[in-house]
């Protein structure tokens, strides 16, 4: 006689997915962070390199850097980024049937900040000094927070518009400008001087993380999210 099996169904793809990423993401974390706080040669010489040339760029090209600037203080601060991750939440919350999923983009958010202070004062990493500064920075540098505050904003609410069925020359329009900004403001910070390379990497590296982790734990925790999500309607949850 046939026993129907018990045993729990497979995880859907983007579980799986989610949590190699988790894994991998998190794990060259931990490696980049270990290399800067062993002030690994290498990476020391690379990040002064670089420095030093986008500086002597940025010197030369006043109206360049000063439109630079504008976009990482105002465009892409991270205090915009927060800003536009309320807005989705308070859209999420007048959908009535989103309130997890806003809760859930909201304390991603304020987990993206807490990691990236604790380990600000943890590593305590001096920031780059120049005899003719174009701007300036405070508190320490590793890892960047216009970075990681970028690609954890931009990240969520890129899943967040894949969940919801957006397609065609919209989603085309919201990749790119995520990817323009997560990108843009990584160099931008770099060319500014206020940080070294490894910190806008180590920023760009830990916000994916923690958006797979967080796609993650919304897969498998938030109330109503699950595999049938896939195919329901804008206003389904």
């Amino acid at each position: 006689m046939h026993t129907s099996s018990v045993a729990s169904p497979p995880r859907p793809p983007e579980h799986r997915t989610a949590a190699r990423a988790t894994g991998v993401l998190t794990l060259c974390s931990v490696l980049l962070l270990v290399l800067v706080v062993a002030d690994w040669r290498p990476l020391l010489s690379a990040d002064g390199d670089i420095a030093e040339t986008t500086h002597r760029w940025a010197v030369d090209e006043p109206g360049l850097t000063h439109a630079f600037r504008i976009l990482s203080d105002w465009v892409w601060d991270p205090w915009t980024m927060r800003i536009l991750a309320a807005a989705a939440a308070i859209w999420l919350v007048w959908r009535r049937h989103a309130r997890w999923t806003a809760l859930w983009l909201v304390a991603t958010c304020a987990l993206g900040t807490l990691v990236q202070q604790v380990l600000k004062a943890a590593v305590g990493r001096e920031r780059p000094v120049w005899p003719d500064p174009v701007d300036t920075a405070h508190f320490a540098a590793y890892p960047s927070g216009h970075a990681l505050t970028a690609t954890v904003v931009c990240g969520l609410l890129l899943w967040l518009l894949h969940r919801h069925g957006v397609r065609g020359a919209l989603w085309v329009t919201a990749l790119a400008v995520a990817a323009l900004s997560v990108v843009g403001v990584g160099l931008t910070r770099v060319w500014l001087g206020v940080h070294w390379p490894s910190d806008v990497l180590g920023g760009w590296v830990l916000g994916a993380a923690l958006v797979a982790l967080a796609v993650l734990v919304h897969r498998r925790w938030v109330p109503g999210a699950g595999p049938r999500e896939e195919h329901t309607g804008p206003h389904d949850e």
